[in-house]
């Protein structure tokens, strides 16, 4: 996808070294090059890899119709009937070659003569999933080369093949390891852009995390390699509808933090009953943690009305409606936790999009639903107990599971998502009662995000305190100095997430 290499190619050309000279054929490496039977005078026709085509078909897609990798992918793997090896395979080869863009886009450019950006999107695609069988994955190199010259061949055409050739025979004389010092900024001259090349992230997002862990280059580096791995699988149980113990039953394993959580090690999460009757879902255990952080929270007087601001697509608002009906099943089975909510309590959900509120809809049972804008508030003032408020952002701490948002996201939105930001913090504490208790919640560690926004608003108001989230959240080790928590991939195996907890006075 072009705009995504531009932004994968931002941490300094100037760092790239030259590829090496092409290797000579080697027997069997060159399937899509070589001559058919004596006599024939032209290569033989391709076979068509189903797993391959689906990898690169959900590339172009993203490209040409900026679809969402995680939500195509299941509904090609359905329409074609992939499932087992192909499946993985399939998935493996498209989200692990749309992390690796930006390192793939540097060593391709190092073994051609043209730049990505110049050569034909389609083409380009099929060539960066190559480079990722060759460079990250355990498929034999001449396999790696052959498949993806019968995929130009088949996709593109024979021409385009024989560019494909050369570009990944030159791939394949180095490891990763070996082209990252060669395609890279020096880091003793350039840190970020080192980091940005080696680890495939836009320069923007990695000074970014760097600035969210405190400037240290090797955590930051942590948190990139973090990134580009294939994250687990976490179910919740929803208290009163499933249990931990269904999911394991079902071939879940424990899970580490969340007491509804659960780890699925391999298999179709829909074909676990629970999920597909929407009694437990997918969501990951940071997620779940912050919605539970939110009910620990002691009020003083009544508990029954909780607000979920921005609802959709429903993940929180889900495990919100469970405990708020049931109660917090876990805690109070366990006697631990600051205070685990007994249950009797309704929640309202807004969602500005009324697809979202329909999603919101079909995953929560005694919750109401509403199509509303959380900056025009369709209810009183005053009157929660509870608000959550997980705010849209730019996603950065989600892209172990959103392979191609790194290449989407620009910083030039950071300005109107902290003003949006802002605009539902202030309705959210609006929305409290005195005493009542509010979420923030961002799946972003940028900074602009969470402590700017927090600290902005609560510059203007007196009458809201900041209560040490940490403290709610005891089962987890390693959310930062407080007060905020703060959960991230490489060290709790979650999506990187921002929870502050605020109470009016």
């Amino acid at each position: 996808m072009s705009s995504a290499g531009g932004d994968g190619r931002n941490a300094a050309r100037g760092g790239r070294g030259q590829g090496p000279a092409p290797r000579g054929r080697g027997a069997g490496g060159n399937r899509g090059g070589g001559r058919g039977p004596a006599g024939a005078g032209r290569p033989p026709k391709p076979v068509r890899d189903e797993a391959r085509n689906t990898a690169y078909d959900l590339m172009r897609a993203v490209d040409e119709r900026d679809a969402y990798a995680n939500l195509l992918m299941p509904t090609l793997l359905r329409e074609r009937r992939l499932s087992g090896r192909d499946a993985g395979l399939a998935t493996e080869l498209a989200y692990g070659t749309l992390r690796g863009l930006g390192t793939y886009d540097e060593i391709i450019a190092a073994c051609s003569d043209r730049a990505p950006e110049d050569v034909d999107p389609p083409l380009l695609d099929a060539i960066r999933l190559g480079v990722h069988q060759l460079l990250k994955t355990r498929v034999p190199p001449h396999a790696a080369v052959g498949t993806t010259v019968d995929l130009v061949r088949l996709r593109v055409g024979i021409g385009a093949s024989k560019y494909a050739n050369a570009v990944l025979r030159k791939v394949s004389t180095r490891s990763l390891e070996q082209w990252v010092p060669i395609v890279a900024p020096d880091p003793a001259d350039d840190p970020v852009g080192h980091l940005a090349v080696a680890h495939s992230h836009p320069r923007w997002i990695v000074e970014a995390l760097r600035d969210a862990v405190g400037g240290d280059f090797d955590e930051t580096a942590a948190l990139l390699a973090a990134d580009n791995e294939r994250p687990r699988v976490t179910l919740v149980a929803r208290p009163g509808r499933s249990s931990v113990a269904e999911l394991l039953d079902a071939g879940a394993e424990p899970a580490g933090y969340s007491p509804y959580a659960a780890y699925l090690p391999e298999g179709d999460p829909g074909a676990i009953l629970a999920v597909a009757e929407s009694r437990a879902a997918v969501q990951d255990e940071a997620s779940q943690l912050v919605a539970l952080a939110l009910t620990r929270v002691p009020v003083e007087g009544a508990d029954s009305r909780w607000l979920d601001l921005c609802a959709g697509p429903g993940g929180k608002a889900g495990l919100l409606d469970a405990i708020a009906t049931h109660g917090d099943e876990a805690g109070l089975a366990a006697g631990a936790g600051p205070a685990a909510f007994p249950g009797g309590a309704r929640l309202l959900a807004a969602e500005l999009q009324y697809h979202r509120a329909r999603l919101v809809w079909q995953t929560t049972r005694q919750a109401k639903v509403i199509t509303a804008n959380g900056t025009v508030p369709a209810w009183r003032p005053g009157v929660f107990d509870r608000v959550m408020l997980d705010a849209p952002c730019t996603g950065l701490g989600a892209l172990r599971r959103r392979p191609e948002a790194r290449w989407r996201r620009d910083p030039r939105s950071l300005p109107e998502l902290g003003r949006l930001q802002r605009d539902l913090l202030t309705s959210a504490i609006e929305a409290v009662r005195p005493g009542g208790v509010v979420g923030y919640v961002t799946c972003s560690p940028h900074l602009a995000e969470t402590d700017v926004v927090v600290g902005d608003v609560l510059r203007r108001r007196d009458d809201v305190e900041v209560l040490d989230a940490r403290a709610y959240l005891p089962e987890v080790e390693g959310l930062g100095e407080g007060p905020y928590a703060r959960f991230w991939p490489h060290r709790h195996g979650t999506d990187a997430m921002f929870l502050a907890l605020l109470r009016r006075r």
